[in-house]
């Protein structure tokens, strides 16, 4: 499901847990989805950061994949759908 919304995203995305986090501070975002098989410690601060402002936070299985949504060649541990 998270992997096809960000797909059709692709024009309105941003990609990696820097770019989000800041992105999620400046209110810039709907909705973050971070990957489960990513780095915990990055993943955590967007989940809870993501708790904090009350934007809806989903957790796919793979970087890899999710990088392929974002049609990327590498993985991608976080992205968040722009508003």
């Amino acid at each position: 499901m998270s992997y096809e919304k960000v797909a059709k995203a692709k024009s309105d995305i941003v990609i990696g847990t820097k770019q989000t986090l800041k992105a999620m501070k400046n209110g810039e975002v709907n909705h973050v989805i971070t990957a489960e098989d990513a780095d915990q410690f990055m993943t955590m601060k967007v989940a809870k950061l993501a708790a904090q402002l009350n934007i809806p936070h989903t957790s796919v299985d793979s970087m890899e994949e999710l990088g392929n949504a974002c049609g990327i060649d590498v993985g991608a541990a976080t992205v968040a759908i722009k508003q």
